[in-house]
């Protein structure tokens, strides 16, 4: 995967997750996999120049956020959670701009897989996120 970005970028590509996700009845009552890719455009120049672990965006803790927030939100669309894990990663990680595709392989038999794909700017969730609540329960008040 080569993106094409004017900033550093850490991403994953084809992250597993079996979560309930759908509008039938059936979908409720089983999970079924997802794939997701994730980008997350950040600075990484610190990391880069120090080797340090502390410097860089731990993209284990992104995987282990987005993996537990598919399971919680139970969404009936992709689109859903695909916003929702969009604004937990701008409230929760030091980074830019998201973009993120969320695929449902086993969704339409004919095809390889369907899914969304979206791009969000730390700005735009600031605002949302102050309307809403967040998805991350780590959070504190100060």
């Amino acid at each position: 995967m080569m993106l094409h970005t004017e900033s550093d970028v850490v991403f994953v590509k084809g992250l597993k997750v079996e979560a309930v996700i759908g509008v039938y009845e059936w979908e409720r009552a089983i999970t079924q996999p997802l794939l997701i890719d994730i980008a997350l455009e950040t600075d990484i120049s610190k990391a880069a120049a120090s080797d340090a672990v502390n410097d860089a965006l731990n993209y284990k803790a992104v995987c282990d956020d987005v993996s537990a927030w598919c399971k919680e939100i139970k969404a009936e669309l992709l689109e859903h959670l695909a916003g929702q894990i969009a604004d937990g990663l701008l409230a929760n990680y030091a980074c830019q701009k998201v973009t993120l595709s969320v695929a449902k392989p086993t969704a339409i038999q004919q095809a390889d897989v369907v899914g969304v794909q979206i791009t969000r700017h730390a700005k735009a969730a600031e605002k949302k996120i102050t309307d809403n609540e967040p998805v991350d329960s780590k959070s504190t008040d100060a």
